[in-house]
């Protein structure tokens, strides 16, 4: 079976204590160690140290991150933790560099992944609505994708050349929750790629 790394990158808020995105990390983990998968979790508001997420990163066969949806992106404590070892794994750990060489300075930008055959996927919890993606006449996205508001997250693990695992994305989580259904739809996407 696979070594999966789960990253719960949830940061509470006085509106948002943080319980929906630990239950996600809690039904991934549960699902996925039944199926007899080694699983580690890593909380980013806890204290991390960046040679044990590098390992962790090099142990795993598969990182799922369960992220909140804040400002159109991740919670800052996750881009903390992209900062630092993310930074930290360009010795080779991560990538080498950026993939560019001296004798084609344009060419090949992120190119230089050391993760190659590995996978991710992002599980995302947002206030927003799903018609309010999709759709060409809806304000605030006008008709942009999940994915395409979370390209450069994809860009980030692509950096890495590691491979994309279809997006999961629960919604209206704050006016119009949903949670069983969600979990329910969590727990089968889950099976369908592990």
């Amino acid at each position: 079976m696979s070594n999966i790394l789960i990253i719960n990158a949830h940061h509470p808020y006085p509106f948002s204590p943080g319980k929906l995105n630990a239950a996600f990390t809690g039904v991934a983990r549960d699902t996925l160690t039944e199926k007899g998968h080694q699983v580690r979790v890593v909380n980013v508001g806890e204290t991390v140290d960046v040679a044990t997420e590098l390992a962790n990163h090099q142990w795993a066969e598969c990182i799922i991150l369960q992220s909140p949806v804040n400002w159109m992106g991740v919670p800052w404590p996750f881009k903390k933790y992209m900062d630092e070892v993310y930074t930290a794994g360009m010795d080779g750990t991560l990538c080498n560099g950026d993939g560019r060489h001296s004798d084609a300075p344009q060419e090949n930008y992120g190119t230089g992944g050391t993760l190659k055959g590995k996978r991710y996927m992002l599980s995302l919890t947002f206030n927003a609505p799903a018609k309010a993606f999709g759709v060409p006449g809806e304000y605030l996205f006008q008709g942009k994708s999940v994915d395409d508001l979370f390209f450069p997250m994809h860009m980030n693990f692509r950096f890495f050349s590691m491979e994309a695992l279809p997006t999961f994305a629960c919604f209206d989580v704050m006016k119009n929750p949903k949670v069983e259904a969600d979990m329910a739809r969590f727990r089968k996407h889950i099976n369908s790629y592990f």
